[in-house]
C-alpha cells in the first residue's frame, strides 16, 4: 500500500515536534504534522516558558529589597506594568514559535495548521474533512488543565487564561497545591495581586519529599499568599463584575478565581476508541516501553501518554520513538529516574529519586540532612533558610534521592541527575572537592547522616547535619 507519508504527527508540541524532526531529518523519512493550535505546544506558548518568565517579573520587588539590604539606599523596583510585560512576552512566544516552525520546515516536515483526529489505524482526517495517510502515527498531543467539578467552576479562569489577561486582578483565588497553583500564587503575588491559596490538603506539593513540602508552604506564607488550608468545600457564584467564592471560612469576593486543580489527557474526539486503542480511565494512550498503543501502527509520547509529565521527558520519548521505528536503533526511556523543580520563590523546590518517605517504605536508608541561611541573603537580612538533603541505601551506599530548598534548586538538581544517574556512591559524592563559598558545596560536605529510617534503624537519629 502506499501511503501519503511515512509518518504523520498529531501535535505540535515539544515531543511531537521532536520525532518529526527526527524522523525526517536524521532518517528521510515522508512526514506530516498537524497541530489546532500555536506550534510550541503546552510549554513554548501557555507552560513552562512564559510562567518561567512570570516568574523573574515577579521577583523585581524581592530584589530591590535585598540591593537596600547591600546599601543600594532608596532602591525599588517601581509600579509593575502589566501591559508593556505581557507585550514583549507575545513577541518572545512569537519567536519561539516561529523557530519551531522553522525546523520542521527545514527538515522538509509538512506542517497542517488544523484539528485532526484518526478515521482508520493509517489515516488522520483534518478539520476540513481532507484525509491523509500514513504507515506510523504518533498521538501528540499533550494535557489540558481540569475542571475540579465545583459548583459555579464556569466562573473560573484556568492556568492558560494568566497569559491572557488584559489587566491583573486586584484580588485574586488560587485552587490547587500542585506544581502549577504554587507557582502562579507566586507570580500573581509577586506582580502585587494579593493572592489566597484554597488547597483540599495540609502541605502544598503532594508527591514531593514532605520536609520540602513543609518548607514551600511556610514560605508561601512567608511572602504573602494567603493560604486556606484543609478547604472541603468550594462553591462560586457571579458578583456583579466579581466573582463571590464560599469557601470553608465563609463568602469572600475576588476579581478572579483561578483553578490549577491538575490536567488530563487531551484525547476525547481523536478517535482512539472507536479503533480500539487502550485508554486507561483518565483517557490516557496505554503504550508500551517503545510508546506503542494496541494497534501497531499508531503510537504516542509525552503527557498523553500520562507517564512522567514533563518536557525533557516527552521530548526524550518522541526522539526513542524516531530512533526505534525510522533509525533501525531501539530505544526506550527510563522513567525511574528525572529530576523536577517547582518555581516558587525566593526559595525553589527540587528533588530527583526517592523521597524520603518512600525510601523508608523500601528498606533501609541514611538521610544526609543540612539546614542553613544562605549567604546572599542573610547578609541583606533575610531570615530564609535552605535545605540540602541525600538519601542513601544503606547497604549499597548509592545516592537514590536528593532534595534541595534553596536559591537556583532547579538548576543545582540538574547536575546532581548526573552522578545519580552513573549510580554514584555517597563517597563519591564526598570525594568532590568543594567549590566555596557556595550554596551546593553542601551536597559533598555532609559527613554523618541526620538519621536512619526503614526497617528496624526507622526514625533513629544518629547525629546533626
Amino acid at each position: 500500500m502506499t501511503f501519503d507519508y511515512d509518518l504523520f504527527v498529531i501535535g505540535g508540541g515539544s515531543g511531537g515536534v521532536r520525532a518529526a524532526r527526527i524522523a525526517a531529518s536524521e532518517y528521510g523519512a515522508r512526514v506530516g504534522l498537524a497541530e489546532e493550535s500555536r506550534m510550541g505546544g503546552t510549554c513554548v506558548i501557555r507552560g513552562c516558558v512564559p510562567k518561567k518568565l512570570m516568574i523573574f517579573a515577579s521577583q523585581a520587588e524581592a530584589h530591590a529589597a535585598e540591593a537596600r539590604g547591600y546599601g543600594w539606599a532608596g532602591a525599588q523596583a517601581g509600579a509593575f506594568d502589566w501591559q508593556s510585560f505581557h507585550k514583549k512576552l507575545d513577541a518572545e512566544l512569537t519567536r519561539l514559535e516561529g523557530a519551531y516552525t522553522g525546523g520542521l520546515a527545514a527538515a522538509n516536515v509538512e506542517i497542517h495548521k488544523s484539528r485532526a483526529k484518526l478515521y482508520d489505524a493509517h489515516t488522520v482526517e483534518l478539520a476540513d474533512g481532507q484525509r491523509l495517510t500514513a504507515k506510523h502515527i504518533l498521538i501528540a498531543v499533550g494535557g489540558r488543565p481540569q475542571l475540579p467539578g465545583f459548583e459555579g467552576e464556569e466562573l473560573g479562569l484556568i492556568s492558560d487564561d494568566l497569559f491572557l489577561m488584559d489587566k491583573l486582578p486586584g484580588r485574586v483565588l488560587v485552587v490547587g497545591g500542585g506544581f502549577i497553583a504554587c507557582e502562579f500564587a507566586t507570580i500573581l503575588n509577586g506582580l502585587g495581586a494579593e493572592t489566597v491559596l484554597a488547597y483540599r490538603g495540609d502541605a502544598v506539593l503532594r508527591g514531593f519529599d514532605m520536609e520540602m513540602r513543609r518548607h514551600a508552604t511556610e514560605q508561601l506564607r512567608a511572602v504573602g499568599v494567603d493560604l486556606r488550608l484543609n478547604q472541603k468545600d468550594l462553591k462560586l457564584e457571579k458578583d456583579g463584575d466579581r466573582v463571590r467564592a464560599h469557601l470553608d471560612e465563609g463568602p469572600e469576593t475576588f476579581d478572579a478565581v483561578m483553578f490549577a486543580t491538575g490536567r488530563a489527557p487531551y484525547t476525547k474526539g481523536l478517535g482512539l476508541e472507536e479503533l480500539g486503542v487502550k485508554l486507561a480511565k483518565n483517557g490516557a494512550i496505554v503504550v508500551d516501553d517503545y510508546s506503542q498503543s494496541s494497534v501497531p501502527s499508531i503510537f504516542a509520547v509525552g503527557d498523553v501518554t500520562d507517564r512522567v509529565n514533563l518536557t525533557p521527558v516527552a521530548i526524550r520519548e518522541g526522539h526513542s520513538f524516531a530512533d526505534t521505528v525510522f533509525g533501525a536503533k531501539p530505544r526506550t526511556v527510563d522513567h525511574s529516574l528525572y529530576g523536577a523543580a517547582v518555581y516558587v520563590r525566593p526559595h525553589e523546590v527540587a528533588s530527583i529519586g526517592l523521597t524520603e518517605e518512600e525510601a523508608a517504605e523500601r528498606g533501609q536508608h541514611d538521610v544526609y540532612s543540612a539546614s542553613f541561611r544562605p549567604m546572599r541573603s542573610l547578609f541583606a537580612g533575610s531570615d530564609a533558610r535552605a535545605v540540602m538533603k541525600l538519601i542513601v541505601d544503606s547497604d549499597s551506599q548509592k545516592v537514590v534521592g536528593c532534595h534541595i530548598f534553596g536559591p537556583e534548586a532547579g538548576e543545582m538538581i540538574q547536575l546532581v541527575a548526573i552522578p545519580m544517574g552513573m549510580g554514584a556512591t555517597k563517597a563519591q559524592f564526598d570525594a568532590a572537592i568543594a567549590v566555596h563559598p557556595t550554596l551546593a558545596e553542601e551536597l559533598v560536605t555532609m559527613r554523618k547522616p541526620a538519621r536512619h529510617i526503614g526497617g528496624k534503624a526507622a526514625d533513629k537519629t544518629v547525629g546533626k547535619a
